[in-house]
């Protein structure tokens, strides 16, 4: 069964892909925009330049309507040990190491003054830390995620927010991944089963931008 194939297939059911809508007061998640995806030089570079230019357009609107952002980042200690056996599956996480400059803010997308950010070690944004609290807090039901990578972090924060009960809103273009086949084969399963996916074009359309 091709793509075009199993998308009819899935459409056909009527089981999967319902819209959950935008809520009624969202928050931009903006996951893991660290350098170590954007520089030649880093074992995790997915050359996605254009991802970072939609990010940083989806960012520069989120604020300027006011929104709760809130930012991700991957941090370990010298040797990983807080990053457990997640840390010993992908090497690649040693970049993420205390003081590593490839673990630093992309260019154009660190926080602004007072926009909470969150240090993970795992996928998720919400594993281990205090992002449904915030959340919770501010009356969010609805978080907008953007990020790196889509079959990663992303994914994982997608699926958890929705496990506690945030309607998750996946920005494609606002996402990427080392090859566009798992990117792909992600925003298509995340809108299946567990969020909305759509452009940014669409979502400030919805949005009422």
């Amino acid at each position: 069964m091709n793509r075009d194939e199993l998308a009819l297939n899935y459409a056909a059911s009527n089981a999967f892909g319902a819209s959950l809508g935008i809520g009624t007061r969202q928050a931009l998640v903006m996951v893991d925009f660290a350098r170590a995806y954007f520089e030649r030089e880093s074992p995790l570079f997915a050359n996605t330049p254009e991802v970072l230019a939609q990010a940083a357009a989806l960012l520069d609107w989120a604020r300027k309507r006011g929104w709760l952002v809130c930012h991700t980042r991957v941090r370990y200690d010298a040797r990983g040990l807080d990053g457990g056996v997640f840390f010993r599956k992908i090497p690649a996480l040693r970049v993420f190491c205390e003081g590593n400059p490839l673990g630093e803010f992309a260019s154009g997308l660190a926080p602004a003054e007072g926009e909470p950010v969150v240090t993970k070690q795992y996928a998720s944004a919400f594993f281990g830390t205090s992002l449904a609290s915030t959340l919770r807090a501010q009356g969010i039901d609805c978080t907008v995620i953007a990020g790196m990578s889509t079959s990663g972090c992303v994914r994982a924060t997608a699926l958890d927010a929705i496990q506690h009960g945030f309607i998750p809103v996946v920005v494609s273009d606002a996402c990427g991944d080392r090859h566009e086949q798992p990117h792909q084969a992600n925003l298509f399963d995340l809108q299946a089963k567990y969020a909305d996916v759509m452009p940014l074009a669409r979502l400030q359309e919805l949005v009422g931008a």
